[in-house]
């Protein structure tokens, strides 16, 4: 046991010294100067007026992810830093803690800054974190897919304030096609191979091909430049990006210049249909994958520079063609080998997510096989889901390799109160702390933002931090912070939302499968985990606060009418189905009825907020295209995405949102269709057929849905509180008379 112990030093050691030197080349190579005032510009770009009023100075000298904040002999704030991110990350302390100024992904309240002199500090901070990560690769589709440039800078600006180092770089398509067109596959083989723009995240990692498509030169071009643009705007602040590397998913025409190389299969992927499956897997241990990964990555390096970190997800909810540990460790050693071929600094950044999702696959030895092909130290996994189905207890510790511990909270950027928030506050440090933890950073990966800020703020802030934090204070302070005004009803709103959607601590990932937002069907069952009356009350107290005239608070009242009105379908489902198994037809259409005037109510409140508009998401599309055709293939791309998610409903409401436009036309078609079936069923005393209705609302409602050019309101109408409050009130009196 003593010499096992010893053994076992020696090897921690020796990672620990490797990973050190490794991670030394991973460090911004962007000059104190450039930082300085890409730092200073972001506090320009947030407070105009008052920005002359802070001093930043990057001090290349200073400990890692540090910052210190004084005030100078004349009253201005001074903010030294190690990089310009950490410079940023103190401003924005500085702002919450001081200021009650709060900076978000919804809105910025910065109505709190004085006029006068600003706050006495004090303070050094180092991040006990290497590395604060942001973004999962599917991101890019369900959030930033019809992104321009102003939305990214904003974009950028919030990822410093957060502390955020390190992200991705996936826009690759304008060099793959380059690539493929110098192999010798002709343009009409490469644009069968490339996805629409909301769904080449998936045709990225090897899921699919060719949906959505054809992927226009225009497109493809502008991506490039907006890529390049990202990336020096992230490193001017000193943030490191990964690049994409080649996992293998190639062309089914490939093997038309490259006969002899070797192709295995992937399973199948969400029942695609072979026209849009299943591109060919180029065995990385053949010299034909060794050789069109470094044709790539010259391109990459090229065109983007490069941080030596690149992302490689072989095997994202697709399993290998073989299960046997040597193919395993081949395959995963030749891919880090192709890498570290065209940049022998590279570092591979891993997401964990396959060793989560495929289930029976992975097991001890073939994850082993996997991870230990790649010298400890050039592999930088991360565990992707953290908060609920954590990887590194089970792998101990990626069985030496670097990991960062990971929120994703969200699947398919849908709208809906949740999160674990217990579980991120204690958790983060106990994985720090565990035996021979090999964890170096924190990181926030939802498939799509803009919904449950307070989450990722709280994530974000954690991983910085060496030490848990009073939930129930921290809470008081985001709500203090939100709405600029220390309010009791306010605090205690949020206190409620703490203990009930924010407290969820079971197994079960949370995948937004609310009844009011899915296809209709006799057999549904509410997600619910927590006591929906917390929800009536703390939007009780949150309508009745007394807060001044605030963007963020009016946001935050129409997402809570939102989650209790979505809390309240669920229990009128239920009385929905019940009636309808009693084959009460008069109950049933009442009920029905009932439905569709609580999804008008709702759509009508959702009008009230650009950020819960259907019509700004479809405009955001259609803006990016250079003429008609594209016009018309970018909004289908947008449609398709958040409803049937493939030509014939495959990942059917994986997406869906809660929007103005969607819940009041899409969602309330399918439930009229739904409440006519059920009626048509017990009138005409035939059975209900799930498969039938299925098909029907399918055809009528849909995929009409995905080619249609109906135009929807892209301009709020104006917040009307008392409005709210009076439909709130109209329903609280129904949700009393059925329990």
């Amino acid at each position: 046991m003593i010499v096992w112990k010893k053994c076992f030093l020696v090897f921690l050691f020796a990672f620990q010294v490797h990973s050190e030197n490794n991670f030394r080349n991973l460090k911004t190579k962007t000059s104190p100067e450039v930082q300085q005032k890409a730092a200073q510009d972001v506090i320009e770009r947030l407070i105009p007026n008052f920005a002359d009023r802070v001093v930043i100075k990057v001090d290349p000298e200073a400990k890692l992810n540090t910052f210190t904040l004084s005030k100078t002999a004349n009253s201005k704030l001074r903010v030294i830093a190690s990089d310009g991110v950490s410079a940023c990350k103190g401003f924005h302390y500085y702002l919450k803690y001081y200021l009650k100024a709060h900076i978000s992904w919804d809105g910025n309240q910065l109505n709190t800054i004085p006029g006068g002199d600003w706050p006495a500090v004090s303070l050094t901070s180092t991040s006990d974190s290497r590395f604060i990560y942001y973004q999962n690769v599917c991101t890019w589709g369900y959030s930033f897919t019809w992104w321009q440039w102003k939305d990214w800078r904003r974009h950028i600006d919030w990822m410093a304030l957060m502390g955020i180092n390190l992200s991705l770089a996936p826009i690759q398509e304008e060099i793959w096609f380059k690539v493929y067109k110098d192999l010798g596959l002709t343009e009409d083989e490469i644009l069968d191979h490339l996805s629409g723009p909301a769904f080449l995240p998936w045709q990225r990692m090897g899921n699919l091909r060719g949906w959505g498509g054809p992927l226009t030169s225009t497109y493809r071009k502008n991506q490039f430049s907006l890529q390049t643009q990202i990336i020096k705007a992230q490193r001017d602040l000193g943030m490191l990006v990964a690049l994409p590397g080649m996992a293998g998913h190639v062309p089914v025409s490939l093997p038309r210049i490259f006969p002899n190389a070797s192709y295995n299969p992937l399973t199948k992927w969400n029942r695609f249909s072979d026209r849009y499956c299943c591109p060919q897997f180029l065995d990385s241990s053949d010299d034909v994958f060794q050789k069109v990964s470094s044709q790539f990555l010259r391109e990459v390096i090229e065109s983007y520079g490069t941080d030596h970190i690149y992302f490689v997800d072989p095997y994202n909810e697709v399993s290998p063609a073989r299960s046997d540990k040597e193919y395993i460790s081949i395959v995963s050693g030749k891919i880090y080998d192709s890498l570290a071929n065209a940049d022998p600094k590279a570092v591979w950044l891993l997401q964990g997510w396959f060793f989560v999702n495929a289930g029976a696959f992975w097991n001890s030895e073939l994850k082993k096989a996997f991870l230990t092909a790649v010298p400890t130290g050039n592999l930088l996994v991360l565990d992707l889901h953290s908060e609920l189905a954590p990887q590194y207890e089970n792998t101990k510790s990626y069985y030496g390799q670097p990991f960062i511990w990971c929120m994703l909270h969200n699947f398919g950027g849908t709208l809906g109160m949740h999160g674990s928030a217990h579980i991120v506050n204690t958790r983060i440090q106990l994985a720090r702390d565990m035996e021979n933890s090999t964890m170096v950073g924190v990181g926030i990966t939802p498939e799509g933002i803009n919904q449950n800020y307070a989450m990722y703020e709280l994530a974000l802030e954690r991983g910085w931090h060496d030490s848990d934090f009073d939930l129930k204070l921290w809470f008081q302070m985001y709500a203090t912070a939100r709405y600029g005004v220390d309010d009791s009803d306010c605090t205690t709103s949020w206190l409620l939302l703490l203990r009930s959607v924010y407290n969820y601590r079971g197994l079960e990932s949370l995948h937004g499968k609310y009844i009011l937002a899915r296809r209709p069907s006799i057999k549904l069952t509410s997600p619910t985990w927590y006591n929906t009356t917390d929800v009536k009350t703390a939007l009780q107290y949150l309508i009745n606060a007394k807060v001044p005239q605030n963007s963020l608070y009016a946001h935050d009242v129409i997402d809570l009418t939102r989650q209790y009105f979505q809390n309240l379908f669920d229990k009128i489902y239920k009385e929905l189905i019940l009636n309808f198994n009693n084959k009460d037809i008069n109950n049933v259409t009442e009920i029905s009825n009932v439905m569709l005037e609580l999804l008008t109510d709702l759509d009508e409140i959702l009008r009230m907020n650009e950020k819960f508009l259907l019509g700004k998401f479809l405009l955001s599309a259609k803006l990016l295209a250079s003429n008609p055709l594209e016009e018309e293939l970018y909004e289908f791309n947008a449609r398709n995405q958040i409803t049937t998610w493939g030509p014939n409903g495959e990942i059917v409401d994986y997406a869906t949102k809660q929007w103005a436009g969607m819940v009041g036309d899409y969602f309330h078609s399918r439930w009229a269709l739904f409440g006519k079936v059920l009626k048509d069923a017990l009138s005409s005393k035939k059975r209900y057929n799930e498969n039938q209705f299925r098909r029907k609302v399918f055809n009528e409602v849909e995929n009409p849905f995905t080619i249609n050019r109906k135009v929807y309101t892209s301009r709020a109408d104006k917040f009307s509180l008392k409005r709210i409050r009076g439909l709130v009130e109209k329903w609280k009196q129904f949700d009393d008379t059925i329990g």
